[in-house]
């Protein structure tokens, strides 16, 4: 079943970004406004539907105006929700079409919250053309003129693994499969540890000798080709 509460999950805070709109009088702050790129929602749709669960739709009306259809996948049946967008200033019909996917996007979910932040006034750095202020740069970042949002948590970062238990890990195993599938399976499971069964042959011979020898006696007892020598179980 497709959680489609992730589609709707805060971005890391670096994945946003922040256009200037409107100036204060005394040029020091300018209303910023949040948005996305366009990769990161298809990321997001990539992670949460799978790429071949989702899929867009562009066309354009008399006027102009770039409409996207957005499919996602839902229990074999395609849901389609729509928005549009015109020609941006800057990247005109290419944008346009960024901008209607992350506007039908967000009929998903996707950024929603960054629509419902209150108005953010951030400090900023101007230049004068003309007479005028005109924006020029963030003086600091306008997540911190944002009221009542916290970052959210940062995930914990992954332990690295014991090589050893890693080896004590796979020789269980080895020894307990009873059919020359599983006897691969669990094998194959060893080349998400590559690095760990290089520090082990290179630390401890004996312990990988052990898990070497222990994988022997399975291909042997399952009538599966033996390894020979001191060759690398995760590779085989």
């Amino acid at each position: 079943m497709m959680d489609f509460s992730a589609l709707s999950a805060e971005f890391p805070r670096d994945a946003v970004h922040w256009r200037a709109q409107t100036l204060t009088r005394d040029g020091k702050k300018a209303l910023a406004l949040a948005y996305l790129d366009a990769r990161d929602v298809m990321d997001r749709l990539d992670e949460v539907c799978g790429p071949n669960n989702w899929q867009s739709e562009i066309t354009e009306t008399a006027k102009g105006r770039v409409i996207c259809r957005l499919g996602v996948r839902v229990n074999d049946e395609w849901v389609w929700k729509s928005d549009g967008a015109g020609d941006t200033a800057v990247e005109g019909e290419k944008g346009g079409i960024s901008d209607a996917l992350k506007r039908a996007a967000v009929h998903w979910g996707i950024g929603r919250y960054l629509y419902r932040l209150d108005a953010v006034w951030a400090p900023c750095e101007t230049y004068e053309k003309n007479g005028k202020a005109h924006w020029k740069s963030w003086d600091g970042s306008p997540w911190d003129s944002v009221r009542g949002r916290k970052a959210p948590p940062e995930k914990p970062k992954e332990q690295p693994r014991d090589p050893r238990k890693i080896a004590d890990a796979l020789l269980k195993a080895v020894k307990s499969v009873e059919d020359s599938k599983g006897l691969e399976n669990t094998i194959a499971g060893g080349t998400k540890f590559d690095a760990a069964w290089e520090w082990l042959r290179e630390s401890d011979p004996p312990k990988a000798g052990e898990v070497n020898a222990a994988v022997n006696d399975a291909r042997e007892r399952l009538g599966r080709p033996i390894i020979h020598g001191d060759q690398q179980v995760a590779a085989e």
